[in-house]
């Protein structure tokens, strides 16, 4: 005969080996989701655009974004990190990234969203860089799984062009 410990070391390795093999299954299982995120950015109104005194330029933008990042959601998504930056060339970089909003989504009730905000981020170029140059406004994303790896994504919107003066 089995000792008593003997046959709770066996029980409790079968119930760890079942509980890994159920999240390797839940982590690949969400790969087969395929979701389809909009979003919608508008600049309202530059509030100022001005040079600072050591030379960099700074802009202020007044916005309205809109998201639908309920397809994000599934039964193993913690939370989602959402970003919205300002993205440009100039001739030192091929890519500038400025990040002008940011927030958490905690829940799927909370995935579709309309806010009126200016910039919470200071949007500055080092240097003056930034006299009728166009940009994007890029929504990035961050899935954070309760088990298996992160991921993430973003929508490019076009079209974006900031005066040639100061203001």
């Amino acid at each position: 005969m089995h000792s008593f410990g003997y046959r709770a070391n066996a029980l409790l390795t079968f119930a760890i080996t079942i509980l890994a093999l159920m999240c390797a299954m839940a982590s690949v299982s969400d790969n087969f989701n395929s979701p389809s995120p909009t979003s919608q950015v508008q600049v309202l109104n530059i509030n100022w655009f001005q040079k600072k005194p050591d030379g960099d330029d700074e802009v202020s933008l007044t916005l309205n974004i809109s998201a639908n990042l309920e397809s994000l959601f599934t039964w193993n998504t913690k939370q989602v990190f959402v970003f919205l930056a300002a993205e440009y060339e100039t001739p030192k970089n091929m890519l500038n990234q400025v990040s002008l909003w940011d927030g958490i989504i905690p829940a799927k009730e909370h995935a579709k969203f309309w806010i009126h905000t200016t910039n919470k981020y200071r949007f500055i170029d080092q240097g003056s860089n930034l006299r009728g140059k166009d940009f994007n406004l890029t929504l990035h994303w961050h899935v954070m799984p309760k088990t298996g790896k992160m991921f993430a994504d973003k929508i490019v919107m076009s079209g974006f062009r900031l005066p040639q003066a100061y203001r």
